[in-house]
């Protein structure tokens, strides 16, 4: 006779907030109604998580991770960093555009301006940062780029991607994901002055 795999209470309580979070937004989410699409009690919940911002510390952390995983599988050491670069911030703001607690985050931040929503979207954007900066670390490193602060120009790259790739488009013709980052490419490879 075939034995049950025993319920994982705790991964159970995770995606059910996940799921209410990016139904409802953080500031409408309770642990009652975690605990009601969960279906187990709010005394379970509080086993594992002591408050909503924990339980919601957790989900973001699990974001992050999946964040990163997702560029490293993006990621070719053959192709050079501008490719690389390219194709990953393109990944990345397309999950970013389409993950529904993301989204909800965003308006949730953008309307209201919920404190812990707006936390969460910036500790995603940090994970993100992290990663080009580690990318724009090891280019330095192999000579693919000048000595610069990486940190500066990790934030600077992900800021004009995401303007290339999202505030561009709300008032002009939108971009291809190709013209996107030729010109991202090449603005970054070889500036504006003329030669």
């Amino acid at each position: 006779m075939e034995q049950k795999k025993p319920v994982d209470r705790r991964l159970q309580i995770v995606e059910a907030a996940a799921k209410s979070f990016a139904m409802f937004g953080y500031k409408a989410t309770t642990m009652e109604l975690v605990s009601k699409i969960a279906a187990v009690g709010k005394g379970t919940i509080y086993t594992f998580f002591a408050t909503k911002e924990d339980l919601f510390s957790e989900i973001i952390g699990q974001l992050c991770a999946e964040l990163r995983v997702l560029a490293e599988r993006i990621i070719d050491r053959e192709r050079i960093f501008f490719d690389n670069l390219a194709a990953v911030l393109h990944e990345l703001l397309l999950f970013r555009e389409k993950h529904e607690l993301i989204v909800k985050l965003s308006q949730e931040v953008r309307d209201i301006g919920t404190p812990m929503a707006k936390d969460g979207i910036a500790k995603m954007e940090t994970a993100i940062h992290t990663f080009i900066q580690h990318e724009v670390e090891l280019a330095v490193q192999k000579g693919e780029l000048r000595a610069v602060d990486p940190g500066l120009t990790a934030f600077m790259m992900l800021k004009m991607y995401v303007a290339l790739g999202a505030e561009w488009n709300k008032h002009h013709a939108p971009l291809t994901r190709e013209e996107i980052a030729d010109y991202f490419t090449s603005l970054l490879r070889d500036g504006i002055t003329v030669s």
